[in-house]
Formats: C-alpha cells, sequence, structure tokens
C-alpha cells in the first residue's frame, strides 16, 4: 500500500483526474508518471464494471496486447460491444501500474448490461413505424472500439469513446449507430439542435490553434512534447481539463446524449471509491467527461439520471484483438489512424525518427528492394529538414511518409503502401490466456487449434493442405466445420498447383469479430463438431431449395460429419421427389457428385449419395428434353450451363465411387441418348443443340461425317442467321477446344466460311457481337491459325495440307533438323547410349 505522504492531489479538491485520449502515447506515458508520482491508494478506470474480475488477468504473462474486453448478452451472443485496448493505451498502462503496485483497481463506466440493452431498445424504436429515425450521428456510447478518444488533449475521433463498439447481431456497428435517445430526464434543457451536433475536442481545439489536422496538433503539442524534464506531472492534466471545461461550457454534452447517465455512473463509482479510500484516488478517463467529474451534483440526481435504464443479462471476456481493428479506417466509430506509428512512439520515445525509418528499411530489404545505411541517414535528414521547415518540434508521421517516400521508396507509392499496411497500421494480433473465461464452444476450438497446429493470425496467409496427411486433413474439416457455423476464418480458394481432389488451398485470416461468432455458435454445441452437426440438421430441415441441401450435403462430407448426413440425405430425398424444376435439378447435381468425389479421397462411406445422385440424374435425363424447348436466348444460355455441369456430373458418377464397385457406367448412355434427342429436335435452340453435337463428337458417339451433316443442316438457307449463330456458339463456343476442332477439321471450318459468307448484309450485324464472342475466347494463336486458313480459301487449304491425312495448316513433310534436334534429351529419357551400334535412334528424324 502505498504511503499517504507520497500523495500529491490535482489542481483542486477532490480525487486526482487523469483525463486522457484513448490510445494516445503521449497520454499513456503521462498517466504512468502521475501514478508514479502520486501512488493513489485505488485506480479508478472508465469501462464497463462487469470487467473487474477480469482485470487481474491483465498480468498474466499469455496477455499479449492489443486485447478487447468482449460483452455480449447471454441470450443473443451477437448483440456485443468491445473495449479494445493496446500496449499504448492510457487505461491498460494504469491497470498494469495497479496490478505491478498492488493497489486496487475498478471500472466505472455505465455498465455493459445497460449499453447492450439501450442498444437493442434503440433499434427496436427506430424499426418502429410510427418513431423518427434515431439521430446516427450522436451516439456515444457504443464506441468501444477503443475508444471513441474522450481525448486526452481531446482524442480526434469520437473523443466520447469510453462507450464501447457495440456490434448488433451479425454486424459490427460501433458507437456511430446509436440512435438519438437519452436517459430519462437528460436532455429537457438541451436544444435539439445542440443534442445532434457531435463535437470533436480534438478538432476543436486544433482548429482554435489554428490547425486543419487534430492529429498533428496534438503529435506537436503532446507526442513531440519533451516529457523528461517535466518539472510537473500534473501540469498537463490540469491544461487539458481546463481546455475540457471551456469546451463542455460552449457546447455541453457535444451531442452525446447517453453521456449524462454515463458520467452518473462515474460519479457514483467516484463517491463508492472515497467513501472506502478516502480522497487518495486516481480517475483516468477520457478528457471529455473530467468537467462532469468535478462538477457538483447529489446522489439523487445521479440516481435519477440512471432510473429506468434498459438491462441485459451478459458475459464478458478478453478476446485477442488486432491493430487494423484500432484503426477508424476498420469500420469503427472510434480508434486512431496510425496504431503502429502510435505503438512505436510509445515504445522508442528516444530516437524515434531513427528507430523508425530503421523499421522501414529492414521491411523493403524483406520485400527485395535495395535499400542502403545511405538511404537511411538521408532519409532521417530529410524528415528533420521538413520538420524544421513546417515548424514542427519534431517529424511527424507526415514528415516520415514524405522521407519514405522520395528516398526509401525513390518517388514510388506502392512500396510505400506495403509500409503503410505493415508498419503504420500494422498487422499484431493480440493474445489471452487460457484462464480467460470463454464458452466451451471457444475452448474446444482453442483445443483443436493447439492439436492441428493452426494458429489464428492477423496477416492473411493462404494455406496448402494434402489431404492424403492426418494432420492436414483435420485442419481441413475444422475449417470447414467453422464455416458451418458461421465463423468464418478460412475461404476456400482456387489451387494454383494440383487439381486433385487431394488438394485444398484456404486463405486464412483471424478477425477479432469471429470470437463473437463462435460465441453465437456456441448455441449449437460445447464442441466444434457438434456445433456443426447440430448446425447442419437444422439447416437441412429449414433449407428452402434444392441446391441448398446438395451444397449443405457437400459440406458435410468435407466436414466430416457423419452423423449429420443421414438427416441431410433424407431432407435431400424429400426436397428431390418434390421438386420437378429441371432447371433446380440439374444444378443440384453437381455438388453431389462433387460430394462423392471428395468423400472417395476423404475415405467416406458415401454410397447412399450415390444412389440419391444416380436417382437425380434419372429425373434429369427425362425431363431436360421438354425444359429445352422454346426458350429465349438468356434461358437458353443458363440452360447450356446446366448441360455442361451435368455432362461433367455424369463422367464422374459413372467410374466407380470407390474400389470394388461397379458405379453406374449405364447413366452414361442414358445421358448420350438424351444428347441425341436435343441435337436432334428444332424446337430447342441452336445453342443448345449446337453444345449436344459437340459433346457428343467429343465423346465419340457422333463421327466427323456426321457431325459436318448436322452442321449443314443448322446452316442451311433456311436457318435464320441468328439461330444458326447460336448453333455455332454453342458448337465451338466456350473454352473447350472448338478452336482447334475447326483448325483441325477442314469440313467443319469450310461449312461455317460458307454460311458467313452467305448471311445477308442487312442479318450480319445482328449475328455479329454473337460470333464476337464465340471466336474472342479463342487464344490468339488459334485465331490467326484459323484467319490464315480462312484467307487462303478453300482449293489453297487442300493444297496446303499436302497428302491425305496431313493436318491443315501445318508443311506436309517432316522437318528432320527440328526431329534431330530432340534426339539427345530423348536417349537421356530412354537411357540410351548413342555410342551403342544398335541405337535406332540414330536418324529417326530423318
Amino acid at each position: 500500500m502505498s504511503d499517504d505522504t507520497r500523495w500529491r492531489r490535482s489542481p483542486g479538491p477532490g480525487p486526482l483526474l487523469l483525463g486522457i485520449r484513448h490510445h494516445g502515447p503521449g497520454s499513456a506515458r503521462a498517466v504512468r508518471a502521475a501514478l508514479e508520482a502520486a501512488r493513489p491508494r485505488a485506480v479508478l478506470i472508465e469501462g464497463p464494471p462487469e470487467a473487474d474480475a477480469l482485470i487481474p488477468l491483465a498480468a498474466d504473462p499469455e496477455m499479449r496486447p492489443p486485447v478487447a474486453l468482449l460483452a455480449h448478452a447471454v441470450d443473443e451472443p451477437g448483440r456485443s460491444a468491445f473495449w479494445p485496448l493496446a500496449d499504448f493505451s492510457p487505461e491498460w498502462v494504469a491497470v498494469r501500474w495497479a496490478l505491478e503496485h498492488e493497489v486496487p483497481a475498478r471500472f466505472i463506466d455505465l455498465p455493459a448490461a445497460h449499453t447492450l440493452a439501450w442498444e437493442k431498445a434503440e433499434e427496436e424504436a427506430a424499426a418502429a413505424p410510427d418513431t423518427a429515425a434515431p439521430d446516427t450521428a450522436a451516439p456515444d456510447t457504443a464506441a468501444p472500439d477503443t475508444a471513441a478518444p474522450d481525448t486526452a488533449a481531446p482524442d480526434t475521433a469520437a473523443p466520447d469513446t469510453a462507450a464501447p463498439d457495440t456490434a448488433a447481431p451479425d454486424t459490427a456497428a460501433p458507437d456511430t449507430a446509436a440512435p438519438d435517445m437519452a436517459a430519462p430526464g437528460t436532455e429537457a434543457d438541451e436544444p435539439a439542435a445542440e443534442r445532434r451536433m457531435r463535437v470533436d475536442p480534438l478538432a476543436a481545439l486544433a482548429e482554435a490553434a489554428g490547425y486543419d489536422d487534430p492529429e498533428r496538433w496534438w503529435e506537436d503539442v503532446v507526442e513531440h512534447r519533451g516529457g523528461a524534464g517535466e518539472r510537473d506531472v500534473f501540469a498537463p492534466f490540469a491544461a487539458v481539463a481546463e481546455a475540457m471545461a471551456a469546451l463542455r461550457e460552449a457546447y455541453g454534452i457535444g451531442g452525446r446524449d447517453r453521456d449524462p447517465a454515463r458520467e452518473a455512473h462515474m460519479r457514483l463509482g467516484l463517491r463508492a471509491a472515497q467513501r472506502e479510500f478516502g480522497e487518495q484516488i486516481a480517475v483516468v478517463c477520457g478528457a471529455w467527461h473530467v468537467p462532469a467529474l468535478r462538477a457538483k451534483t447529489t446522489v439523487a440526481a445521479d440516481r435519477e439520471l440512471l432510473k429506468g435504464l434498459p438491462k441485459a443479462r451478459t458475459d464478458m471476456t478478453w478476446v485477442p484483438w488486432t491493430n487494423r481493428r484500432l484503426a477508424r479506417a476498420s469500420g469503427y466509430g472510434a480508434g486512431i489512424d496510425s496504431p503502429g506509428w502510435y505503438g512505436h512512439l510509445f515504445r522508442a520515445p528516444d530516437r524515434p525518427v531513427e528507430r523508425w525509418l530503421t523499421k522501414v528499411a529492414g521491411l523493403l530489404r524483406e520485400e527485395d528492394r535495395i535499400v542502403s545505411s545511405a538511404h537511411v541517414i538521408e532519409a532521417v535528414r530529410l524528415a528533420e529538414t521538413l520538420a524544421v521547415m513546417r515548424g514542427r518540434p519534431l517529424p511527424g508521421l507526415g514528415e516520415m511518409t514524405d522521407a519514405v517516400r522520395a528516398v526509401l521508396c525513390e518517388g514510388s507509392d506502392v512500396p510505400l503502401a506495403l509500409v503503410h499496411d505493415r508498419l503504420v497500421v500494422g498487422d499484431v494480433l493480440g493474445e489471452v490466456p487460457e484462464a480467460a473465461p470463454a464458452v466451451p464452444l471457444q475452448r474446444d476450438l482453442g483445443r483443436e487449434q493447439r492439436r492441428l497446429r493452426l494458429k489464428p493470425e492477423a496477416l492473411e496467409r493462404e494455406l496448402e493442405l494434402d489431404l492424403r496427411k492426418e494432420t492436414d486433413a483435420g485442419r481441413s474439416r475444422l475449417l470447414h466445420r467453422l464455416r458451418l457455423l458461421g465463423v468464418g476464418w478460412g475461404e476456400p480458394v482456387r489451387s494454383r498447383g494440383s487439381t486433385g481432389t487431394f488438394r485444398e488451398t484456404w486463405r486464412l485470416r483471424w478477425e477479432p469479430e469471429l470470437s463473437v461468432r463462435v460465441a453465437e455458435a456456441g448455441v449449437w454445441g460445447t464442441t466444434v463438431e457438434g456445433a456443426a452437426t447440430a448446425r447442419a440438421e437444422s439447416d437441412a430441415a429449414h433449407a428452402g431449395a434444392l441446391a441448398d441441401v446438395t451444397g449443405l450435403a457437400e459440406h458435410c462430407l468435407l466436414a466430416g460429419l457423419p452423423d449429420a448426413l443421414p438427416v441431410v440425405m433424407r431432407a435431400l430425398a424429400d426436397r428431390a421427389a418434390l421438386d420437378t424444376d429441371v432447371g433446380h435439378l440439374a444444378q443440384a447435381l453437381p455438388a453431389l457428385v462433387r460430394a462423392l468425389r471428395y468423400g472417395d479421397v476423404r475415405g467416406t462411406d458415401t454410397r447412399a449419395l450415390a444412389e440419391v445422385a444416380a436417382g437425380l440424374a434419372e429425373r434429369v435425363f427425362v425431363g431436360l428434353p421438354p425444359a429445352c424447348a422454346a426458350l429465349d436466348a438468356e434461358a437458353a444460355e443458363e440452360m447450356r450451363g446446366h448441360v455442361d455441369a451435368v455432362h461433367t456430373a455424369v463422367g464422374l458418377l459413372g467410374e466407380p465411387a470407390t474400389e470394388g464397385e461397379p458405379g453406374h457406367r449405364d447413366l452414361r448412355r442414358r445421358w448420350r441418348a438424351v444428347l441425341r434427342v436435343l441435337a436432334g429436335r428444332d424446337s430447342v435452340p441452336g445453342v443448345l443443340r449446337g453444345r449436344a453435337v459437340r459433346i457428343l463428337l467429343d465423346e465419340g458417339e457422333l463421327g466427323p461425317p456426321e457431325a459436318a451433316r448436322l452442321m449443314g443442316l443448322a446452316l442451311s438457307p433456311g436457318t435464320p442467321p441468328a439461330d444458326a449463330a447460336a448453333w455455332i456458339e454453342g458448337f465451338v463456343g466456350g473454352s473447350g477446344g472448338g478452336g482447334m476442332l475447326l483448325v483441325h477439321d477442314e469440313r467443319l471450318l469450310g461449312l461455317v466460311d460458307a454460311w458467313l459468307t452467305g448471311v445477308p448484309a442487312a442479318a450480319f450485324t445482328d449475328v455479329l457481337p454473337l460470333l464476337r464472342r464465340t471466336f474472342s475466347v479463342y487464344e490468339p494463336g488459334v485465331r490467326r491459325t484459323i484467319g490464315e486458313l480462312v484467307r487462303r480459301g478453300p482449293g489453297e487449304r487442300l493444297q496446303g495440307a499436302g497428302p491425305a491425312g496431313a493436318t491443315p495448316g501445318f508443311g506436309a513433310e517432316a522437318d528432320t533438323g527440328r526431329a534431330d534436334a530432340v534426339l539427345p534429351v530423348l536417349r537421356l529419357l530412354l537411357g540410351l547410349d548413342e555410342t551403342e551400334p544398335d541405337n535406332d535412334l540414330v536418324g529417326a528424324g530423318r
């Protein structure tokens, strides 16, 4: 316990009131110096009182800022609020000082129970038909995200900040969402216009000082002010309190309708601490609130302000936070623009310029950019020169940025963007100890993350998984289960390497809001697997579309949820039996077949799924021909996509699902019969008929002569040009090698050429966009070869083809010189010795 003789009061009677700027490193240093000088018997901090029991965890070695206090409604976990803290936050410094000196620390702001319930009441009031829209610009309370700064020399971003960053269900909306709704009796004397005018104290003070940039003013008067030789460590707080008093006198509550209730609760907490500890108390709060805490009010008046406030049952814990979420650019109503820079100022008060530019140089070198010591020296000189020219005591972030751009980045903003992202903002993710309270699902997730060595990181990264390895397969299952639960930690992306089903690529990035999603998902179970199973069963029972159920079946296989599959399969069978839309059936089939292939690599028993897929395919076969009749161009193009998807699915479904099973090979024969029907019906749009002919040709069901005959019929003079062009698009359009088909088949190219030259001039402009779309997807070399063949004309094409069987567009004779050039490589591959007399590769090119 501190010695009373060391106690020093702030100017004026009463406790020591330390008005700070939330997330201000200068405020943090000043708070530490003031606490060391005053040695109070208790420290009161702006924050939710429910977090008092969590304060001791701040001393845990495993606790690494940035972290946040998370409060959520017990019956509605998605309704939540955050109070973020970084190592340079004055509140964090105060908490740590109290723990190190064994001094009681307490939070005295409005309880989170009121904050969350107030948010809900305001949303319901805003949604009511006869109520006025809430004043979204005047919320103060939700700014937990650190801090809508109450600024210690006011925080430039919504100084009111003591309020948490609240998030309504499924949203992270902070402080700005709070409607103009105050506690009973708080607005009687406040004009409506004044209540709606939200004041930024930092901006007001900067403007009064002649600055157009509040951040620059704050750096000049606080961050760059030498504090080592400060005679009176309390003087800055006295100056800030005087400035805030003037602002409060001019602006009242400054448009923050919840402030009267919050400040009333703070005063009640302060009085309770005074009764227990006397006057030897330090209060760390946003500077905006200091005049209100000094105001003379009665206990009855303060209690009247809190009377009738809504209340909700809440839980609270510590969660990891990130630098990005401390920045206002991330979408929160409170915070700072450059948390990485502020952290640097706090941790490197001596020689901040040299140390910062050294860090920048190290980052650029890691990215293989040439940065020498001379670059750093010149950048330091330039930054200091710019500061002198601009009349600043020390180079600020603006001068640093200009110097880095000019010297280290050679005038380019591209590497400068990397510096801003990685250093100015930063990609730090905090850590909380295992002892922190958590819902059972969160604890199980933590165990799985440790078991699979899959650590959450704030920096986005790609993870390549080989599903043949047990650890990678477990990681895949965990990520898929979390996706089922709505916890989007990872997102599957297309692999740049192997396309086999045993490969998966994920893009991972942990966001603080995911902790809320985990709490929300806790209603489904206490383990990740159990919760995902329950969620899948519920989604299957309430799914509206057949494709949703088939996609769910695929997700269940990917997530390894065998207990959920029977329920999903029953729902799938029921939906498939009732759904008569062929488009829906065709859309659902590919997902089922993909699930079969994924199940194969994961060793899952998918026989029941294969039977359902086969039955679904049969229904598609029966209903597809009538469904393809009399379609307009847009519907025909959509149906073409369904035909391609079903063709791919049938090809996979016809193979044995697992070793030893016969598969469903008869489906391929049935499917080809359906395609023949489509190819021969005049009522089917040309794009579908052409596509059916092309698939049959690729499958070997049609020979080139028969395909040429069908093309001739489709391109005959009696066919409308638009329908003929659509047929061509279906036959040779897309990325399926249609261009090479025309290059290698003289008759087909001749038919297209003859039809195109015979199109009437009036119709040519109508079919030209369709033809351009068809041929524009070809590779440049293919288009060039087709153009050369067409330019030659029919006679020259035949002459150029050489002997029968020669490939069009290529010479008739072999190029022996080029053939001989590959012989050394071929000998190496085959292990032949060129000195052996029986080496029959010699002269092979001749």
